[in-house]
């Protein structure tokens, strides 16, 4: 999934500690350069041909072995009953955050479910016997996997910790997998000239940490962070965000209830909230697509959220208005199931592309499409409007994005969203540090994306300023309700 914060508390993208989010599947598969002859041999001589799909009676492909997965500098290992992920790179092999154990038995099409965490259930299903999909629940859309022989030697080796090492391997992942050098007028070749002749075997901890920071700080990217797993943090974001410490988010939220003026009605472990007001127009404030259960348990925090969407009064309401203007992210399909609750027709709210070549920056996976299917129950089909501000984040835009595509269109009111849309990338280093980095981008029909400057409102208003804060004022919502009014 994506990397989630609230706005600064929140971390899963683990989400997100890092939600690891998933991509689309391509007919060019990006695999380690020691595997390539390999690879090539084993289809040529026929030792991986395809099952014969016209006999039904075809037993289905096997998902043990070793995966390539196409786009994420990613293998994946499979045997016996445990699923292991790897963080690859033309220089590096690292385990990865994933690794679980098979749940229950083989599904349908030889398909296998394996829980890495408690939020985190992937299920694997061959296509082939040379090609698989990887889905996790909490992320929109599947990966595609390519069999390989085995894993790359370096993933048998222990990783040196040498400063020089860790640099390397913290380099080549954003040159492998980010997508946004070009649009953020960032040379990545030149950071790496300016800064790996600091680096020696005796660089501090501190000096280290320093310059990794340096190099990533000009992306101004809130999908971009660094940790020592102790005193050391940094997390990127865009110029101007304004301050968002638990203090800061706790006024914010004093300011909506004052603004709203009458009690509202908390779901999901705070992370929904919903009113009615006077006119009848339908309040309904979201804080967060995780964390929806005290537990980390993805299943239950869908259980939990169609909970709460099955107790708001849809059918009579005479219109919405969303606010995620200070929502952190977190799981993109926890937002699509509140979209299914706005829409009387099914359409495609975002199509999701992931870089694959370690070498070509604009090359990505084919587009696959992430739809929204409306609801069987009732469900809110009239006007909308929807606030947003710079504190909307990650899967919090992607909702908003998807939003936009709903017919008939909301009114965007507010500031501009953050800008990050993509799934992160949770990596480790050799010394045992962790980062985060984007490697995806969702577009529109016309291609056009967000990354960077946020989704625009069509009516700018201040969100959360200090002198609306302090004179108990709130311009977007009043906005909304005169738009939806008129």
């Amino acid at each position: 999934m994506r990397t989630t914060r609230r706005i600064t508390a929140v971390r899963d993208r683990t989400a997100r500690s890092s939600y690891d989010r998933e991509a689309d599947p391509t007919m060019r598969t990006r695999i380690l350069p020691a595997t390539v002859a390999a690879s090539a041999l084993m289809i040529l001589t026929g030792c991986d041909t395809p099952p014969n799909s016209a006999n039904p009676g075809t037993a289905a492909p096997s998902v043990q072995g070793v995966w390539q997965m196409d786009g994420y500098g990613t293998a994946v290992a499979v045997s016996g009953h445990r699923l292991t992920m790897y963080d690859t790179t033309s220089v590096s092999c690292l385990p990865g955050n994933l690794a679980g154990d098979q749940q229950g038995g083989t599904g349908q099409n030889g398909s296998l479910r394996y829980l890495a965490s408690a939020h985190r259930l992937i299920t694997v299903t061959p296509q082939s016997s040379y090609s698989a999909r990887l889905r996790i629940a909490s992320n929109a859309g599947p990966r595609t996997l390519r069999r390989i022989p085995a894993l790359p030697d370096a993933c048998s080796k222990k990783p040196s910790a040498d400063p020089r090492k860790v640099f390397d391997v913290f380099w080549q992942t954003y040159a492998e997998n980010y997508p946004f050098f070009a649009a953020k007028h960032v040379d990545w070749q030149a950071v790496r000239d300016r800064y790996r002749p600091r680096i020696n075997k005796d660089t501090s901890d501190g000096e280290l940490f320093a310059v990794l920071r340096k190099m990533i700080e000009p992306l101004h990217d809130a999908h971009t962070e660094l940790s020592d797993g102790k005193d050391r943090a940094y997390s990127g974001e865009r110029p101007g965000t304004p301050p968002h410490s638990e203090q800061d988010l706790a006024r914010i939220d004093r300011a909506v209830a004052t603004a709203v003026g009458m009690p509202l009605r908390s779901y999901a472990n705070g992370a929904l909230s919903f009113g009615r007001l006077p006119e009848g127009t339908g309040y309904l404030r979201i804080t967060r697509f995780i964390s929806l259960t005290d537990e980390p348990s993805y299943v239950k925090w869908e259980a939990e959220l169609d909970a709460a969407l099955k107790a708001i009064p849809w059918e009579r309401l005479r219109g919405l208005i969303v606010d995620v203007r200070a929502n952190s992210g977190g799981a993109d399909p926890l937002g699509l199931r509140v979209l299914s609750r706005l829409t009387g027709q099914p359409y495609t709210a975002y199509t999701k592309f992931a870089r694959n070549d370690p070498r070509d920056p604009a090359l990505f996976t084919p587009g696959q499409p992430i739809t929204v299917r409306p609801y069987t129950g009732p469900r809110f089909t009239g006007p909308l409007a929807v606030l947003t501000g710079p504190l909307t984040i990650s899967a919090g835009e992607s909702f908003t994005q998807a939003l936009m595509e709903r017919a008939p269109a909301p009114i965007r009111i507010g500031q501009n969203t953050q800008g990050v849309f993509s799934d992160t990338m949770d990596r480790a280093l050799p010394n045992g540090w962790r980062f985060i980095l984007p490697n995806e981008e969702y577009r529109r029909a016309d291609g056009t994306t967000f990354d960077g400057p946020g989704i625009p409102p069509q009516h700018r208003t201040p969100v959360f300023t200090e002198k609306e804060l302090d004179q108990g004022r709130d311009s977007a919502l009043a906005k909304a309700r005169e738009l939806l009014h008129r």
